[in-house]
């Protein structure tokens, strides 16, 4: 499909923050192929995949880590992108990139590092991501950062939306690099975060039926996963249990895809310029009211019976308390971290304790447990699958 007139053409980009001479020369990549390439080449995309999306400590190794869950949310994003026109390297660098701020352990993690940080301006994951590509993950002689373009940037600041009450990290990166954050981002960071709800929403579904946190009839109380299944047995009849829930899954994401896409192609009705798209005052990339209301059941079915699962609550403790004391262990002897932390560590705050923030929350999962271990002599208990 050709481009459309309202997506994001990176031969009309606004740059990047630092001038690199000569790495424009490097093959024939546009500037989003390339900043996708940069994200994909990164240490801190290579960590995803040691870093929880929901399960801490699973048993079992066919669970979504971080990594597998945005190669899922980038193929999605690129097919909504393709259908409506869209920059599909836009869209699949900010799904490759939204979640590359999470610390280890996911969202207990990051609780634990916001709630250690709180006297110098908290922790968010999302502004970490920004913070992460541009100042903490340094592959170049000639600038800090990977050096995105400022379409990626903006996208990865505002996937969610204008930012009218930016925290600490994101404040800074923008004084630096002004990335309009009052105004809408472009249609490929909507759909990148719609690609997001829409991977999460249903692949979560998946795993909790895989690990038992989730049952069948649980599921079947909500109208329209009841109306999905009977019509997968009626069309299947003969199938096993888990290819019918696979398809189930399958089957609900696209419903999802077409509705977004189906949304929309009549939000877009008159659209005919980017400019127009973030003066929008409203996304335009959206599900219809009915799918957005059954997306919301959904998440709150979804928080109620596996997020704060019984099992689940109990690893996200032991999780909480392996940040917390990490942190505490840090901030008392900075000599416990690597050298090339230790040596560089800020001296005034509240430089020093983002400092020792960025050092943990690039950790994975086992590198944290492994360093809490060597700390305090011993694994710490819940964890033991790490």
């Amino acid at each position: 499909m050709s481009r459309a007139p309202y997506a994001a053409d990176p031969a009309n980009s606004r740059g990047r923050e630092f001038d690199q001479p000569g790495h424009g020369a490097r093959g024939p990549r546009g500037a989003f192929q390339r900043d996708r390439d940069r994200i994909i080449h990164s240490i801190a995309f290579r960590r995803l995949a040691g870093k929880t999306q929901v399960f801490v400590a699973p048993d079992g190794d066919h669970y979504r880590v971080r990594l597998t869950h945005s190669l899922e949310v980038a193929q999605i994003g690129r097919v909504i992108a393709r259908a409506l026109g869209l920059d599909e390297d836009l869209t699949e660098a900010l799904c490759l990139s939204h979640d590359l701020g999470h610390p280890p352990f996911g969202h207990p993690g990051e609780d634990a590092l916001n709630a250690s940080l709180a006297p110098r301006g908290g922790f968010d994951h999302n502004e970490h991501a920004l913070r992460t590509v541009m100042r903490l993950d340094t592959p170049y002689c000639d600038c800090p950062g990977l050096n995105l373009t400022w379409e990626t940037l903006e996208g990865l600041a505002k996937h969610n939306g204008p930012v009218s009450q930016p925290g600490w990290a994101l404040a800074e990166l923008d004084a630096a690099f002004p990335l309009e954050l009052q105004r809408w981002p472009s249609l490929e960071a909507q759909v990148a975060a719609l690609a997001d709800d829409i991977a999460y929403d249903n692949h979560d579904i998946d795993d909790g039926l895989r690990a038992g946190f989730l049952q069948l009839d649980q599921l079947l109380e909500l109208d329209f996963i009841a109306d999905l299944w009977r019509d997968i047995e009626k069309r299947f009849p003969n199938a096993r249990r888990d290819e019918q829930l696979r398809e189930m899954v399958r089957t609900q994401i696209g419903v999802m895809v077409n509705d977004l896409l189906e949304t929309t192609r009549a939000n877009l009705q008159g659209i005919d310029s980017i400019a127009q798209v973030r003066s929008a005052g409203c996304a335009l990339a959206t599900f219809s009211p009915a799918m957005a209301q059954q997306e919301r059941s959904l998440k709150a079915f979804m928080y109620a019976n596996l997020y704060h699962h019984e099992a689940q609550n109990r690893t996200a403790q032991a999780a909480r308390s392996v940040i917390a004391r990490l942190y505490a262990a840090y901030d008392q002897d900075p000599a416990l971290m690597n050298s090339g932390w230790s040596e560089t560590l800020p001296a005034s705050e509240p430089e020093r304790a983002r400092h020792i923030a960025d050092y943990i929350a690039g950790m994975t999962d086992r590198f944290a447990i492994n360093q809490y271990a060597r700390i305090y002599g011993e694994r710490p208990e819940g964890l033991s699958n790490v």
